[in-house]
């Protein structure tokens, strides 16, 4: 997913603007990009997957003199985008994924509406809600109507001169949270980018509603759909642990899931450790329950070093798992090492990066502790793993099976022989002492939703309902 920040304020916004959607800098790796609405529309666009958001636009950012502005730290594509139509000049930022992008793209090349900003033939998705919005007589139709369009989710800030549009997906995938001060409003991803700022959560979009944000005050234009299906890899490892979702911080939620996965789980060892970042207050969680000390035998560089699961190439994927774990030597050698994660996705990385370094240093034992199911199904609605094939649960399925199967439901029930089959496969494969996985039962109750609110689909491959969405 992409991170997106916007505010209205009622002084200059510029360096409220810079901040807040530095603060989302964990979302993205690709594009970052700022618009800010001042005598009249200004906007910068910089690629960032070489480096940092706030090196890039610092000396930039500046220039960009306005009281309201949006900005955006994308996963994928140049954003935000401006474009002059009926309703005035506007700019656009999203969150999200459109699973049927080429097909609407293919619409509104019949009906002659040409898409500038594509790359490779790759449509840019923030192009074409803005191309799907400007069809209809007024934003908040051209919203709505852009909703029941697409197959997938799409968030957005859309900045015209008299104000900010802020529109939460129809299924509430990803989230959006009003932040209010004296001085005005802020709009984000994340709740983080709001304390240091001096905002006060004030309000949580609610799936499909949409509102207006001017100097005085927000308005609601489109009331809430009555079903919310949000994204649970937040808590488990998207979100930064200083935000909330409906409500439910991140933090929280990690250390609960740790002492889920404690539970019941006799395994002697001794220390608990995390991979960081995400992983080590699982670990946390894991060590209060379980009674086994905390250390922190690898400890991430964090200068320079992102998240290893975000960038699109391989090659850099690999590149940084090698590069920001460094490894000490005096807590590991000799020791039966409880290892926590977030997840196993491709488990490429896992195990000839961050396993490897604990064995090169003469780890005794490594046990090694999940905080969510195992990954089986490529997400449909954000940018992330996009190939069966890469992950690490089908390899062993296929390896088991001995070939590619449709039904897999058999692997999804953690009491059956296949799915223990299955666990002991990645288990042999990630060279590990032992592997256990949360369930998914267990995570839901980490996380304090009810199954139904919260979207589960890489783990059950059960896809979000959308029937009733208007």
């Amino acid at each position: 997913m992409s991170g997106i920040f916007g505010v209205v304020l009622k002084k200059d916004c510029r360096e409220v603007l810079f901040y807040g959607t530095d603060y989302h800098s964990h979302l993205g790796t690709q594009f970052g990009g700022l618009a800010v609405w001042g005598e009249s529309l200004n906007k910068k666009i910089h690629d960032i997957s070489r480096t940092q958001f706030k090196a890039r636009f610092y000396t930039e950012y500046q220039a960009l003199k306005g009281n309201k502005g949006i900005g955006v730290i994308s996963t994928q594509n140049p954003q935000p985008i401006s474009i002059d139509s009926k309703f005035g000049l506007f700019a656009i930022c999203t969150t999200g994924f459109i699973e049927n992008s080429k097909d609407l793209a293919k619409d509104l090349f019949t009906q002659g509406v040409s898409l500038s900003d594509s790359i490779d033939g790759k449509v840019n998705m923030t192009e074409l809600v803005a191309k799907l919005i400007i069809r209809e007589n007024t934003i908040v139709e051209g919203i709505k109507r852009m909703f029941s369009l697409i197959r997938g989710s799409c968030s957005l800030l859309l900045l015209t001169k008299h104000g900010l549009w802020a529109a939460r997906d129809k299924l509430g995938y990803s989230p959006l949270v009003v932040g209010q001060n004296r001085g005005g409003f802020a709009v984000a991803t994340e709740t983080s980018a709001f304390s240091n700022l001096g905002f006060q959560s004030t309000k949580i979009l609610s799936p499909g509603e949409i509102v207006f944000i001017n100097e005085k005050a927000i308005t609601v234009k489109k009331k809430p759909e009555p079903i919310i299906q949000i994204n649970g890899f937040l808590w488990i490892y998207t979100g930064f642990p200083a935000s909330s979702y409906e409500g439910i911080n991140v933090e929280v939620v990690r250390e609960r899931c740790g002492r889920y996965l404690a539970g019941g789980d006799n395994v002697a060892a001794d220390l608990v450790a995390g991979i960081p970042d995400s992983g080590t207050t699982h670990a946390i969680g894991y060590a209060l329950e379980s009674g086994i000390p905390f250390r922190r035998p690898l400890v991430k560089y964090t200068p320079g070093y992102d998240r290893s699961y975000t960038p699109p190439s391989q090659e850099t994927r690999d590149l940084i798992a090698r590069m920001k774990l460094i490894p000490i030597k005096e807590l590991i050698q000799g020791k039966r090492i409880v290892l926590c994660d977030d997840s196993i996705v491709r488990g490429t990385q896992l195990k000839n990066y961050t396993l490897q370094k604990l064995w090169e240093n003469g780890a005794k034992e490594v046990h090694l502790r999940i905080a969510c199911p195992p990954y089986l199904f490529p997400s449909r609605l954000d940018y992330s793993t996009k190939g069966k094939e890469e992950l690490a649960a089908r390899r062993a399925i296929r390896a088991i099976e001995g070939r590619d199967i449709e039904d897999i439901s058999e692997y999804l029930d953690h009491n059956s022989k296949k799915y223990k089959k299955m666990v002991k496969y990645i288990a042999k494969e990630l060279g590990v002492t032992t592997l256990k996985y949360q369930t998914v039962d267990d995570m839901v109750k980490a996380i304090g939703l009810t199954r139904e609110q919260i979207c589960l689909y890489i783990w059950t491959g059960q896809y979000p309902c959308s029937k009733d969405v208007s």
